[in-house]
């Protein structure tokens, strides 16, 4: 099985000769990674990652910008302000070339699946509001900042669809809802305001027949019915760390969704802790064994994880998945 129809099939909970295998590692590890391996890519290489997360296209506002309506805003943009905010043009197709050429890497030259990072609605709008006072307008500017939220989901609609046009497999929606233990606004909240705005760009992928993956940190289980709702495809990370179960995932959603993750950066790599790393990536992978799980770190491996440590858990990973074998 190659390794773009292995990601297709544990989506489609088809039947598989192995679990598919990813990891984030280039953004706080490409230079010791370069240093042994001779790039990130021959790193991936080596370990023959099934799939590959693509970053680029063009940001939603120039930094200048944003910078320029701070100022005039005494430091702070509110969503009564934002209007005067410009929005870059989403189909300006010089700045994709980054997300073309990954997939001239990923996908036609070594057959991985590619799936592209896009903005959400909360996450995309922390960078000019600050997330304390994003929070606070959510009570203060409810009706207000619903018309903020309706321009950048037509910005990430626009953006979605013309990374589908490139060759990208699923549209990937980054927007942070969780913390430790719950969402960081009311479930309230997340149906009033949230939601529907997500909805336009799930809606519009689903009917281009592409996959929809999320990636949101922390707690969400209060908002799970929500994102079946959305029609996600795959969501990452599924932090149980922060109070979700894998386990509860296989009984209960399993059928709805597959989960991206699995090897946790916040508590499991990194660490020194090998005895737990190995008990840890056994326990998980020896539950994915059925299918429904494209195994993953959960975030971005942290700098304090030493390439001894990185390459310990990538080697046992890689022997058991092909041990571990067919469902």
């Amino acid at each position: 099985m190659e390794a773009r129809e292995r990601v297709i099939e544990t989506i489609r909970r088809g039947k598989l000769d192995r679990i598919p295998v990813y990891g984030w590692v280039a953004a706080n590890l490409s230079e010791p990674i370069t240093e042994q391996f001779g790039s990130v890519a021959a790193f991936e290489d080596h370990y023959e990652f099934d799939y590959a997360h693509l970053f680029g296209g063009p940001l939603c506002h120039k930094a200048e910008d944003v910078e320029a309506l701070q100022a005039a805003s005494g430091g702070a943009i509110d969503p009564l302000s934002f209007s005067e905010l410009a929005y870059t043009d989403p189909d300006d197709s010089s700045a994709y070339q980054d997300i073309i050429d990954q997939v001239r890497q990923h996908k036609e030259e070594r057959g991985r699946f590619v799936y592209v990072q896009t903005p959400g609605i909360f996450e995309a709008l922390n960078g000019v509001f600050g997330i304390e006072n994003h929070l606070m307008y959510l009570l203060m500017y409810m009706d207000e900042i619903q018309e903020v939220y309706a321009r950048q989901a037509a910005w990430n609609k626009a953006f979605a669809m013309n990374c589908l046009d490139l060759g990208v497999d699923m549209i990937h929606v980054s927007d942070d809802w969780g913390g430790q233990q719950n969402l960081l606004f009311s479930v309230d909240t997340w149906w009033s305001h949230i939601y529907p705005y997500h909805k336009i760009t799930a809606d519009a992928v689903k009917a281009r027949g592409a996959f929809l993956s999320l990636h949101t940190d922390g707690n969400i289980n209060s908002v799970i019915d929500g994102i079946i709702k959305l029609g996600f495809d795959v969501v990452h990370p599924w932090q149980e760390s922060a109070g979700m179960s894998l386990k509860e995932h296989r009984e209960k959603y399993i059928d709805h969704f597959v989960t991206m993750g699995g090897l946790d950066v916040q508590t499991t790599i990194g660490f020194e802790k090998y005895d737990y790393l190995q008990a840890e990536i056994e326990r998980v992978l020896q539950l994915s064994v059925d299918g429904g799980q494209l195994y993953c770190t959960s975030h971005f491996v942290q700098d304090h994880c030493s390439m001894e440590e990185l390459c310990f858990a990538f080697d046992l990973i890689y022997r058991l998945v092909r041990e571990l074998g067919a469902t």
